[in-house]
């Protein structure tokens, strides 16, 4: 079956950075809008980023812009988010998913498949 592996997570304080890395395996990967969500504690799981099979139109969160850069290398099937100026705020399960078609880029039900989650935690 599809299978979705994220990793990079980890401990990091204010202002720090991170790098999440996505692969993706036993799907076409240049098929697929790929995005990044993130669930808070005692939160709604939120939209991140996304960006289109061939990286031409990317979109991000009011909350990361600026902050966060998502893009892809299809030759590796692999999804990045690269975050930066971490705050507390961004502390987090963040979780990769792909989309084949229809639907919001900004909405879950909208991605086909979906990884495990890795944790993001930043202290002040």
């Amino acid at each position: 079956q599809v299978q979705l592996v994220e990793s990079g997570g980890g401990l990091v304080q204010t202002g720090g950075s991170l790098r999440l890395s996505c692969v993706a395996s036993k799907i076409t990967f240049s098929s697929y809008t790929m995005g990044w969500f993130r669930q808070a504690p005692g939160k709604e799981r939120e939209f991140v980023a996304a960006i289109a099979r061939d990286a031409g139109r990317v979109y991000y969160a009011d909350s990361v812009k600026g902050r966060f850069t998502i893009s892809r290398d299809n030759a590796k099937n692999t999804v990045y988010l690269q975050m930066n100026s971490l705050k507390p705020a961004d502390t987090a399960v963040y979780s990769c998913a792909a989309r084949l078609i229809g639907g919001n880029y900004d909405t879950p039900s909208a991605y086909n498949y979906w990884g495990q989650g890795t944790q993001v935690t930043v202290s002040s």
